[in-house]
Formats: structure tokens, sequence, C-alpha cells
């Protein structure tokens, strides 16, 4: 049973792969712990954004994804 995670813009390249399957249950703890290093360092940035099944979280903290479930991870928007 596994959670699809979609890495947009600089996560994809931190992660190194547009997306990646993990076993779920998924919440906020073990999504940091499993993507360690830079990537990991940059899911605690203030500005990453969260969206389970299309709908943006409130608080990333709160993050509970069950099997099936597509967790998409949002990098700061950049631009002019």
């Amino acid at each position: 049973m596994a959670v699809t995670l979609i890495f947009l813009g600089r996560l994809a390249d931190l992660a190194g792969m547009p997306e990646r399957e993990i076993d779920s249950p998924l919440d906020w703890g073990t999504l940091v712990e499993e993507l360690e290093g830079e990537l990991g360092e940059a899911l605690e940035g203030e500005k990453v954004k969260v969206a389970v099944n299309g709908k943006l979280l409130a608080d990333k903290r709160i993050l509970a994804a069950s099997d099936g479930d597509e967790v998409a991870l949002l990098p700061p928007v950049s631009g002019g």
C-alpha cells in the first residue's frame, strides 16, 4: 500500500525525480524522516506547501495520507 509523492519545481530537482511512491499511512513526521538530506531540509521551509489529492493543506504538519492518495510538494513560487 502506497502514497504517491509528486515533487514540483526545485523539489523535483532535489529529489532527482518527479514522483515517488512511499509506504502508507503517511504523516508529516514520517515524510520528513523519509526524505532526508537537502530535500528533507527544503520541506521544512516555511514557504513549501503540501496538497493532498489536489487540496492544499492550511498547515502541512497536519498531513495524513493513506493508500492511493497523491501528495504534491509545492516549492515557493518565484517570478517577477
